[in-house]
């Protein structure tokens, strides 16, 4: 009887992660054509290990870990994989999450797809451009817009305003 257990058992637990292979979104990638499109060798030469794991495999970064997250300066924040501007540090805030937070996007900047990794239904935010993963849009963000991208800073680069923006 206990051998049938584990049976059953494992069984289960090899349907459940098949189950989860299934519900996985596909990659953004393989369901829009983008602007500017690579082949994988020239995403692996063009980024280092880590933004290429985050923009081209929908990793993510440990929280806290990237120099983005304290950035206070003014400037655009753009996709680290086409430079497309994606954020302005006007809608940047502390979310205490450990990630880059925004409440809103420029205009035409990102597309939106459905991730049903981890067993949840999420909206992951993708560069509209090159198709980089960057993160996911919550809806327990600040006024105005009540968003909240959690965006990975490795995804980004920053470029800092001019001397004459103050």
């Amino acid at each position: 009887m206990f051998d049938r257990r584990i049976l059953l058992a494992s069984v289960a637990g090899l349907f459940s992660l098949a189950a989860f292979r299934w519900l996985r979104s596909t990659p953004a990638q393989a369901a829009e054509k983008f602007e500017v499109e690579k082949t994988d060798a020239e995403w692996r030469a063009q980024l280092t290990p880590q933004q290429y794991e985050i923009l081209r495999k929908h990793g993510t970064e440990r929280p806290g870990s990237s120099p983005l997250l304290k950035e206070k300066r003014k400037g655009i924040f753009a996709c680290a994989g086409c430079d497309l501007p994606l954020f302005s540090s006007d809608t940047k805030y502390d979310s205490g999450t450990g990630w880059p937070s925004f409440w809103q996007p420029l205009d035409n900047a990102l597309g939106k797809t459905e991730d049903r990794t981890f067993g949840m239904v999420r909206v992951e935010v993708h560069c509209r451009r090159c198709g980089g993963h960057l993160g996911h849009v919550f809806d327990d963000g600040p006024k105005p817009t009540g968003l909240r991208y959690c965006i990975d800073g490795f995804a980004l680069v920053f470029h800092p305003a001019g001397p004459s923006a103050s």
